[in-house]
């Protein structure tokens, strides 16, 4: 049996460097981080921080779909915002797809984020 599986969607923005858009291993799935890219046209269209982290999460939720998982199996999620003021506009957001025990989370802002982004958001989830 192999260690690793690496899940890939075209539904989903397509992987810009090294990685992989997600991988499961032993029952758990690692996604790397999801960013507020359209992956119909390949561009960030979203401008406020409200659109971006709905595109997030449609983006997380197709790459979460190829492992099998929906939101409600996310155990853990990391988010990275470009701003901590927009904190509670994006936890709005967020809130929507976790209205019941709400996975542990990690928010921290960073310096920068890639093509001038709001946010990025990662996530484990467990299969079965």
């Amino acid at each position: 049996m192999a260690i690793k599986k690496v899940l890939y969607t075209a539904l989903a923005p397509e992987a810009v460097g090294p990685y992989s858009q997600a991988i499961a291993s032993n029952g758990i799935i690692y996604t790397s981080g999801q960013i507020p890219v359209n992956p119909a046209t390949g561009k960030v269209e979203a401008t406020t921080i409200e659109e971006q982290t709905e595109q997030v999460m449609e983006n997380l939720h197709i790459v979460l779909a190829q492992g099998g998982v929906a939101f409600d199996r996310v155990v853990k999620t990391t988010c990275f915002l470009a701003d901590m003021n927009d904190f509670e506009a994006f936890n709005r957001v967020y809130a929507k797809y976790f209205p019941e025990n709400p996975p542990a989370r990690s928010c921290v802002e960073v310096s920068t984020l890639p093509m001038g982004i709001k946010l990025e958001i990662e996530a484990i989830a467990v299969q079965g």
